[in-house]
C-alpha cells in the first residue's frame, strides 16, 4: 500500500469514527432551542429548566465512570456502535415523553451515550493515527462536534414553528446515530487495543495498511509491553502517572468552568436576557455561534500540528476572558444601553464561541489522548472525562441560579476570573505534545519528568 492510500485510508477512518462528535454536539446543542419551548409545555420555572438541560449530564457521569473498563475489555470499535444505538433509542424515548419526568429520564439515557463517546471517539483516533497525523485527526472529533452543535441549531430554527417543535427537534438525533453505527461495522479495531490482548497478526496487518513506514515490530512490542496488564485504580494512583492525572482534570475543569456549557445550552436564553424578545429570533442568532464554532475549529486543525498545543490554548484563553469580561461591563451597564447590548451579546459571543473552538475545545481532548500510557489509557480517559461531565453538571445546573443570585453580569465576571487562572494553569503545567510519540510521554511520566515538559525530547 502507498503512502497516499495509507494516508487516506486514515483519514477515512478517522472521519467515519468522528461521527461520534456528531452525535455528542448534536444531543449537547438541541436542548438550546427545545428549551424555550419545552418550559412554555410544561410550565417549567427556573430550577426545572436546570434539571431538564442537566439530566444528560448525570447520564454522561455514570458512563464515564462505567466505561473504561469497558473499552479495554470489550475494545474501542464495540463501545462505539453500542453508543450509536443507545443514542438512538434515547432520541426516540425524549421525542415522545409525555411527562417532564420522562423527558428528563429519556435525556439521561442519551447521556449514557454521550458519556462513552466522549472520550471512546477520541482514544480510538489517536491509536489509529501516526503521529505526524494524530493532532489534527483526533480534532476531527471536536469539528463533528461543533458541526453537530450547528446542525442542532438548523434543526431547532427549522422546526422552531412546527406543531410539535420539541419532539422533532429530539426526533432528528437518531439519524447520526445511524451513520455512525453502520460506519464502525466497517472499521478494523485500533492495533493498540489488539497487540495488547495477544492478537498480534491482526493489529500488525492493520499497522501495514495504516503505518506502511512503520517499524511495525517495534510498535507491536510497544503495545505488548505497555497492555501485557490492565490498568487498574491503584496503578493509576501511582505517583509516576499523578502529573497526567493532575493536567487531565485540570484542563478539564478550565474547559467547563469558563462557561462554555452555558454557552452551548443557554445561548437562546441569554440573547432573551440582552433583549431579544422573539424565541424564534434568539435561536437564529443562536445559529451564528454556532457557525463560529465550526469556523475556528476547522481554524484549530489546520493549526494544531503546525504551530502547537500550548500557543493556540494561551491565545484562546486570552481571547475567552477579553470576551467574557466584556459581556460581564454590557450586563453590567444594561440599564443605560438598550438596543445596543442585544447586538454586543452578538457579536462578544462569537468571539468567545470563537477563542474556545480554537484552543481548550479540541484540544483539551486531544491532550487527554496523548498523555496517558496505553494499559491504562482507556481508565485514565474516562477518569478524565468523568470530571468533565461533573464539572460540566455543576456549571450548567447552576447558571440560572447563579443570574438569580449574583446577577447577569457576576455570572459573567466570575466564569473570566476563572478564565484567568486556566490561562495561568496551561502556560504553567500543560506540556507541548506536538509531533511527540504516545511512547516518548510514557517514558518521560516514568521518569519523573514536570508536568510541562513531558512532550520534551529524551
Amino acid at each position: 500500500m502507498t503512502d497516499a492510500t495509507s494516508k487516506r485510508l486514515v483519514f477515512i477512518i478517522a472521519a467515519v469514527a468522528a461521527t461520534g462528535g456528531l452525535l455528542f454536539g448534536f444531543d449537547t446543542g438541541v436542548i438550546s432551542g427545545a428549551l424555550l419551548f419545552i418550559k412554555k409545555d410544561f410550565a417549567l420555572h427556573a430550577y426545572m429548566q436546570e434539571w431538564v438541560v442537566s439530566a444528560v449530564l448525570l447520564g454522561c457521569i455514570i458512563g464515564a465512570m462505567a466505561s473504561g473498563r469497558m473499552v479495554d475489555i470489550l475494545g474501542r470499535r464495540i463501545s462505539i456502535i453500542g453508543t450509536a444505538c443507545i443514542f438512538a433509542a434515547g432520541s426516540v424515548w425524549t421525542s415522545s415523553a409525555g411527562s417532564v419526568e420522562m423527558l428528563i429520564m429519556g435525556r439521561v439515557v442519551i447521556g449514557l451515550a454521550i458519556g462513552v463517546a466522549s472520550y471512546a471517539v477520541p482514544l480510538y483516533i489517536s491509536e489509529i493515527s501516526p503521529p505526524q497525523y494524530r493532532g489534527a485527526l483526533v480534532s476531527l472529533n471536536q469539528l463533528l462536534i461543533t458541526i453537530g452543535i450547528v446542525a442542532s441549531y438548523l434543526v431547532d430554527d427549522g422546526f422552531a414553528h412546527s406543531d410539535k417543535t420539541w419532539r422533532y427537534m429530539f426526533l432528528t438525533g437518531t439519524t447520526p446515530a445511524v451513520i455512525l453505527g453502520i460506519g464502525m461495522l466497517f472499521l478494523p479495531e485500533t492495533p493498540c487495543w489488539l497487540a495488547g490482548k495477544g492478537r498480534e497478526d491482526k493489529a500488525r496487518d492493520i499497522l501495514n495498511r495504516i503505518m506502511p513506514d512503520t517499524d511495525t515490530q517495534a510498535e507491536l512490542d510497544a503495545a505488548r509491553k505497555s497492555g501485557k496488564e490492565s490498568g487498574s485504580m491503584r496503578e493509576l494512583s501511582a505517583p509516576w502517572l499523578r502529573p497526567a492525572l493532575f493536567i487531565g482534570i485540570g484542563i478539564m475543569f478550565i474547559q467547563q468552568a469558563t462557561g462554555i456549557n452555558t454557552v452551548i445550552y443557554y445561548a437562546p436564553t441569554i440573547f432573551e436576557m440582552a433583549g431579544f424578545t422573539s424565541a424564534t429570533t434568539a435561536i437564529t442568532a443562536t445559529v451564528g455561534v454556532g457557525i463560529v464554532n465550526v469556523l475556528m475549529t476547522i481554524v484549530s486543525i489546520r493549526l494544531v500540528d503546525k504551530v502547537g498545543r500550548k500557543p493556540l490554548l494561551s491565545a484562546g484563553m486570552i481571547g475567552m476572558v477579553v470576551s467574557l469580561s466584556a459581556l460581564a461591563l454590557g450586563f453590567q451597564f444594561q440599564t443605560t444601553m438598550g438596543d445596543e447590548l442585544k447586538w454586543i451579546t452578538v457579536g462578544v459571543l462569537f468571539i468567545y464561541i470563537g477563542s474556545f473552538a480554537v484552543s481548550l475545545g479540541p484540544i483539551a481532548w486531544l491532550l487527554i489522548a496523548e498523555i496517558y500510557p496505553l494499559n491504562v489509557r482507556g481508565l485514565a480517559m474516562s477518569l478524565a472525562t468523568l470530571a468533565n461531565w461533573i464539572f460540566n453538571f455543576a456549571i450548567s445546573f447552576t447558571f440560572l441560579s447563579l443570574v438569580e443570585t449574583i446577577g447577569k453580569a457576576g455570572t459573567f465576571w466570575l466564569y473570566a476570573a476563572i478564565g484567568t487562572l486556566g490561562w495561568i494553569f496551561c502556560r504553567m503545567y500543560v506540556p507541548e505534545t506536538k509531533g511527540v510519540p504516545l511512547e516518548t510521554i510514557e517514558a518521560n511520566l516514568r521518569n519523573g519528568i514536570p508536568a510541562g515538559k513531558l512532550g520534551d525530547p529524551r
